[in-house]
């Protein structure tokens, strides 16, 4: 479940960020409404590109799953310690 809300978080900031920082570059250019559309596209494939990266094992996260990985690629199972 934790994956999942991620997955959403995910997407949703980076849509949401991207539209806000279009929105502020048109407000001060006066360009409405296409640094928004820009941004707001740029945004989204960087939600995707995150979501992607997750799923590959690719993202630099802390936690369980990141120590799990290091240890299998040096060799050690710490599952097998105890």
């Amino acid at each position: 479940m934790g994956l999942g809300m991620r997955i959403g978080v995910e997407l949703v900031t980076s849509v949401l960020v991207g539209t806000g920082i279009g929105w502020a570059l048109d407000a001060w250019l006066k360009t409405a409404p296409w640094l928004m559309v820009v941004f707001l596209l740029l945004g989204g494939a960087a939600g995707v590109l995150n979501v992607y990266r997750l799923m590959r094992g690719m993202d630099e996260t802390v936690g369980l799953g990141q120590a799990q990985r290091r240890a299998e690629r040096a060799g050690e199972n710490p599952a097998k310690d105890h």
